[in-house]
């Protein structure tokens, strides 16, 4: 679920963070609602989400893709807003096509902004992740967090948010390599 939901998010986050980031027209036509969507609570519409998807799998990918959704988004689109005009212009002056100097010139000098969001985007996903399994079921370490809880059981409690805790320092530690290797 917690990958699934990542690659979703990245997908769809890259690819419209770097169309808003190149579109003046659509920044000011649909930033607005980037904005605001990222400044909501999420666990608000999680009712939403499980009327959509229901109670399984589903509805945990969608919410973990939510989440994780508008850092990654938000910061391709300010790394694409932020690559000096200078370096766009020499693209154009070299007669590049627009694919050729958004994957040659734009997309690289973004990757530094990417990858912040990539690396928010994680520790956004591990709490999607146990607030889907708060809200749709008493399954997975989310389930075992809440019933432990609800027994008084701290010892219990604790040890999966440990495992959480571990889950998302190894994520972040992967998105370092992967940003290391990509910069």
């Amino acid at each position: 679920r917690q990958f699934l939901g990542f690659a979703i998010a990245t997908l769809s986050g890259i690819s419209l963070g770097l169309v808003l980031g190149r579109s003046r027209s659509l920044e000011a036509l649909f930033g607005f609602y980037l904005t605001a969507g990222n400044s909501m609570p999420m666990i608000a519409v999680v009712p939403l989400f499980i009327l959509w998807f229901g109670l399984g799998f589903g509805v945990k990918v969608a919410i973990i893709a939510a989440l994780s959704f508008f850092p990654i988004c938000i910061s391709t689109w300010d790394g694409v807003r932020s690559v000096p005009k200078s370096l766009v212009e020499v693209g154009r002056s070299f007669v590049g096509s627009r694919s050729a100097i958004l994957f040659k010139i734009v997309l690289p000098a973004s990757v530094p902004s990417i990858m912040a969001g990539l690396r928010l985007a994680v520790g956004k996903g591990v709490i999607a992740l146990v607030i889907a399994e708060f809200l749709t079921s008493l399954s997975g370490l989310g389930g075992i967090i809440l019933s432990a809880a609800n027994n008084f059981d701290t010892a219990e409690m604790l040890a999966p948010i440990v495992v959480l805790l571990a889950f998302a320092v190894a994520l972040n530690a992967v998105m370092l390599r992967l940003e290391r290797f990509l910069a």
